[in-house]
C-alpha cells in the first residue's frame, strides 16, 4: 500500500527554519523529521512512498538523491570515478518525489497524485510534520472494516485546536471552538473515491474534503491514545530533539530491536562529525 507525504507548504509559523528548507526537512537527531515519518511507515511494513513536493522541493529531492551516501562509509576510487559504498545500514524504500506546485493547498496536492496512486486502490497519507508511534497495520485494519471512504487518526493534543465532532468513531464535523477533545493527527487512509471530493489547487483537504466526508458519513476516526507530536515551531522541534537525544524517541517504539540499533550508528557517526566541526570552528565563528 502506497503512503503519501504532504511536504509542500511553506511553514510560515516557523520561519527561523523554513526560510531555506521546507518544514518536513527540519532535523531531529541528524535527520529531516521526513526519515522519521517514513521510518514510522516503513518499520511496519509500509516502505513505498509518494512526497508531494512543493516550497523548495529541490531540498528533499538532492537528500533522497544523495541519501545512500549521506547515510553510509564510501570508498571512492578517484581515477575511476567510482563509489562504492562500504556500510550496510541503508534503507529498502522505494519514493516516488513529485512537485505539487508551490503554493497548491494540501487536498490540490492529493489531487495531482491520483495519477500515481491508480483508480482502485486504498493508499495512506499523512502530514510531513507530525511523529506518532500509531500500529499502523491496526489502523489500516479499521479503516476496511467499516467499509467507508476515509479513516483519520483522532489524538489529544497539549494544543488548542479544533476538535473532532465525534459520533462514536464516526466523525460528524469539526468543532469551531478549542475544547480539548480528540484532534485530527493526520495518518489518514483512504479509497480512490476520496477524489470526488477535491477540485483543484485550492482545495484543503481539512476544509473542503474531510468536512463533506464528514457531512455524507464517510469519515471515520481511529483513536490513537499513544504518542504523537507536530512540529510547528521551534519549541517543538526541541522538544523533539530532547526526546530523541533521551535514547528511546517514543515514535520509534514500534522498530525492530536491530533497525533501531543501525539508526542509532547513523545518529552516532552523524553527532560525532558535528563535534568535530564544532571543535575546530574558530572562537567567535
Amino acid at each position: 500500500m502506497k503512503v503519501v507525504i504532504l511536504a509542500g507548504g511553506l511553514g510560515t509559523r516557523f520561519i527561523e527554519e523554513t526560510s531555506v528548507r521546507p518544514k518536513p526537512m527540519v532535523e531531529i537527531g541528524g535527520k529531516p523529521i521526513l526519515w522519521h515519518i517514513m521510518q514510522t511507515y516503513a518499520a511496519q511494513g509500509f516502505n513505498d512512498f509518494i512526497v508531494a513536493l512543493g516550497y523548495e522541493g529541490d531540498v528533499v529531492k538532492d537528500y533522497f538523491v544523495n541519501q545512500h551516501y549521506y547515510d553510509n562509509d564510501l570508498r571512492v576510487t578517484m581515477k575511476r570515478g567510482r563509489v562504492e559504498v562500504l556500510s550496510k545500514d541503508a534503507v529498502d524504500w522505494r519514493v516516488q518525489l513529485v512537485d505539487t506546485g508551490d503554493s497548491t493547498q494540501t487536498g490540490g496536492r492529493l489531487l495531482r497524485l491520483a495519477e500515481h496512486l491508480g483508480n482502485d486502490e486504498t493508499f495512506m497519507l499523512t502530514y510531513g510534520d507530525g511523529l506518532a508511534d500509531v500500529d499502523v497495520p491496526a489502523l489500516v485494519d479499521f479503516h476496511r472494516a467499516h467499509g467507508r471512504v476515509a479513516t483519520l487518526t483522532a489524538v489529544r493534543s497539549p494544543l488548542l485546536q479544533r476538535p473532532l465532532a465525534l459520533d462514536n468513531a464516526a466523525v460528524r464535523g469539526f468543532r469551531e471552538q478549542a475544547c480539548g477533545g480528540p484532534v485530527n493527527g493526520g495518518f489518514f487512509v483512504f479509497e480512490p473515491g476520496v477524489f470526488d471530493y477535491l477540485r483543484g489547487d485550492e482545495d484543503s483537504l481539512e476544509s473542503c474534503a474531510l468536512t463533506q466526508l464528514a457531512r455524507d458519513g464517510q469519515l471515520m476516526a481511529y483513536r490513537h491514545e499513544g504518542f504523537w507530536q507536530c512540529m510547528d515551531t521551534a519549541a517543538e522541534r526541541d522538544l523533539l530533539e530532547a526526546l530523541w537525544r533521551s535514547g528511546a524517541p517514543p515514535w520509534m517504539s514500534l522498530l525492530p530491536t536491530a533497525s533501531l540499533a543501525a539508526m542509532n550508528r547513523l545518529y552516532q557517526r552523524f553527532d560525532q562529525r558535528t563535534q568535530m566541526v564544532v571543535a575546530a570552528a574558530p572562537r567567535g565563528a
